[in-house]
């Protein structure tokens, strides 16, 4: 199993990058987890609509310029669907036993996802309605793996 997280932006406090390494250290275990940086696009300082829409597009681009043809991407998305811990877990193993041994998860940066990224992405994962610094958002999805991974192995990190 190869999962790599695809985020905009590099995280700038040390607590950000050491919670990373801590889940990333712990993924080991259950197969290749990787996270690729994105650089963040410059805005305006007053981005209107449009601004927003050419940054989307562009760091779409890059991160598609990350996936490759058979990853299986899920993108993070306020509109996506939620799911709780057990039902991730269910979703991840659905993908493995459908041949999906590559997936690309996507963080877009903080003008969201473009089209472009949207059109490509296989399956919209919501975590809350509510929005969440990026460098947090990483930890958490790098938690919610790692636990998915132990429901799955009927391990008693989840309670």
């Amino acid at each position: 199993m190869d999962i790599r997280v695809i985020a905009v932006g590099k995280l700038k406090e040390k607590y950000w990058t050491a919670a990373v390494n801590e889940y990333l250290k712990r993924l080991s275990a259950f197969g290749n987890v990787s996270v690729v940086e994105i650089s963040e696009e410059k805005a305006p300082k007053h981005a209107g609509s449009a601004d927003e829409a050419k940054i989307r597009k562009a760091e779409g681009e890059r991160i598609l310029a990350k996936i490759n043809d058979g990853d299986y991407v899920i993108t993070l998305e306020v509109e996506g669907q939620p799911l709780s811990s057990v039902e991730l877990s269910e979703k991840l193993d659905d993908i493995l036993l459908k041949g999906h041994s590559k997936i690309a998860m996507v963080i877009g940066g903080s003008t969201g996802l473009g089209d472009n990224l949207r059109r490509r992405s296989d399956f919209a994962l919501s975590f809350s309605k509510m929005t969440f610094p990026h460098q947090m958002m990483r930890v958490i999805l790098l938690e919610q793996v790692y636990r998915a991974f132990k429901i799955s192995r009927g391990e008693t990190y989840h309670k």
